[in-house]
């Protein structure tokens, strides 16, 4: 059995604090470096903590090969659990693929108090088309979308095309499910996205039946919007996200 190496920077990240949870989930193919800095401006606030890293990420695209989108769910919900022990609320940060996972939970357990997707996804034609078009194993990477000079994101360098596939079925399951959302939800959405179209995060505002919700613009970022110009605008607002609905009954 090959045992594939976590690549530095990709590490799980719990940290126990207050009784105040924050699950945050990292995107497709990415890993929790993406997050990092949402992750350390929470716990600095006294937030507990959990940043699963997704079956299959962070080691070798041939490893996320082999897994499925019911592997990444049981990842997200193994981080869920441990914060359920430990907190009265629990709050889901996701980005992309981590704010479709995000999604999911909410529309699942009723102790997710909130959930704030960033730039998640829901319908991606072109990665349709991808599966569609192509008899190969893996394409080019999709990571590092960033208008920030200067800064990577650590993901794969090859995306496993069986991987899309999953992507796409756990995308319409999602979507299938994003009814079932009646906790607030504040949505962040680049308008310029190489990744997800905008037109994503538009769509769940407006199925979620939430009677909290705001859908929130960032002007100066791409897809990984954790990691760029507007990192500071996620951070803020979702501070106040959670300090407003963490004593709501």
């Amino acid at each position: 059995m090959t045992v594939h190496q976590v690549q530095k920077g990709a590490e799980e990240i719990f940290h126990e604090g207050n009784e105040i949870g924050i699950l945050v989930c990292h995107g497709f193919t990415g890993t929790t470096q993406s997050m990092k800095p949402l992750v350390e401006a929470y716990a600095k606030e006294g937030y507990s903590i959990a940043a699963p890293r997704l079956k299959g990420h962070g080691t070798s695209p041939e490893e996320m090969e082999e897994t499925t989108y019911r592997d990444w769910i049981q990842s997200v919900e193994s981080a869920f659990q441990w914060l359920e022990k430990r907190c009265s609320k629990v709050f889901a940060v996701g980005l992309s693929m981590g704010g479709t996972l995000a999604l999911s939970m909410a529309a699942r357990y009723d102790k997710i108090a909130g959930v704030v997707p960033i730039n998640a996804a829901i319908d991606i034609p072109a990665m349709e088309n991808i599966v569609e078009q192509t008899d190969d194993r893996f394409i080019a990477a999709i990571g590092s979308d960033i208008k920030k000079e200067g800064i990577e994101e650590l993901a794969y360098q090859r995306t496993p095309v069986r991987s899309i596939q999953n992507l796409l079925t756990l995308m319409k399951e999602v979507h299938d499910q994003l009814a079932k959302i009646h906790c607030p939800i504040f949505i962040f959405v680049s308008e310029e996205d190489h990744v997800v179209p905008p037109e994503n995060s538009e769509m769940v505002f407006e199925t979620v039946l939430s009677e909290h919700k705001e859908l929130i613009h960032l002007d100066n970022s791409y897809h990984v919007a954790t990691l760029d110009n507007d990192q500071d605008i996620i951070i803020e607002r979702s501070l106040e996200f959670f300090v407003m609905y963490s004593n709501a009954k």
